[in-house]
């Protein structure tokens, strides 16, 4: 194993704000505003404040497969919060989630607005609002909540740390990638093993905690995360992609995944949703761009 230069801590820490890597400059050590920022407001009661990443997608996928049942309460307006310019620290943001980071749901569907963030509050907010994606009681809905709460305590492996150290930091090392891809592939086994002996991570039925593992963990064996899959061998884990797979199959995962998306192929994006309308209109625009382009 090789030896990068050994870091020997101070006394106290203190911030040092040319650290270096992709997000050096917006970390910080402290919480809060920095500029004040109102949050625009749709005609919808929900409200969602996200960006296409991972954890927004759960959401916008959430509300998307909402609407497929036919819940019309779960209409609602998405504004993108662009991270990279800071907008996770405008005073209207951070009222909405003092922890400055997507998604964030505001609900004015009752008398005094109720604001929900973190990702796996808000599936299990809306899952027991509209009393869908969550089996009522028992054993399954345990099993739902246990597979939820893996993603929330297994995700920070993959993404600060596996993610950090392998794409964003200033310069790689080989401990902490070997580190943290040995955990990842640990976790992407643990799947896998269950996976071999279940339709959806709950049973039978497709829940809240398929819509929170998936934009991780399905984007990681389809070679889309981190652009990380040969590395990690992902082909090795079948059942994980027979499962992603079938889930990225369905109508509404393939809208949400649209929502608050800023980058890659144009048919990819939606950057605010707020109507259904929106992604007919978004494909006309990009027909109508197509042939402008081939004429």
């Amino acid at each position: 194993m090789s030896n990068p230069t050994e870091y020997t801590p101070p006394r106290v820490w203190a911030w040092d704000q040319q650290s270096g890597g992709k997000f050096a400059h917006i970390n910080r050590p402290v919480a809060g505003a920095t500029h004040d920022k109102d949050l625009p407001m749709g005609r919808h009661p929900l409200q969602l404040y996200s960006l296409a990443t991972p954890n927004g997608v759960k959401v916008t996928v959430m509300l998307e497969e909402l609407l497929a049942l036919g819940h019309h309460g779960a209409e609602y307006d998405a504004w993108l919060i662009d991270i990279n310019e800071g907008d996770q620290f405008g005073s209207g943001f951070v009222g909405a989630n003092p922890n400055s980071k997507i998604p964030a749901l505001m609900d004015h569907s009752g008398e005094a607005p109720v604001r929900v963030f973190e990702s796996g509050a808000i599936l299990l907010y809306l899952a027991e609002k509209f009393d869908a994606f969550l089996p009522a009681a028992g054993a399954a809905r345990a099993e739902c909540l246990s597979w939820l709460f893996w993603q929330m305590g297994s995700a920070p492996f993959l993404g600060g740390g596996f993610g950090h150290f392998y794409a964003y930091a200033p310069a790689r090392f080989e401990y902490p990638i070997n580190r943290y891809a040995m955990e990842v592939k640990r976790q992407l086994d643990v799947l896998d093993r269950h996976l071999a002996a279940h339709k959806f991570l709950a049973g039978d039925d497709y829940t809240i905690a398929d819509m929170a593992v998936w934009p991780w963990y399905g984007a990681l064996v389809k070679g889309q995360l981190y652009e990380a899959g040969e590395f990690l061998a992902v082909h090795e884990y079948r059942h994980v992609l027979r499962w992603t797979d079938e889930i990225a199959q369905r109508p509404a995962v393939q809208r949400g995944r649209k929502v608050n998306r800023a980058w890659g192929e144009p048919s990819s994006q939606l950057r605010e949703r707020h109507d259904a309308s929106d992604f007919a209109t978004r494909t006309q625009d990009k027909l109508a761009t197509s042939a402008r382009d081939e004429s």
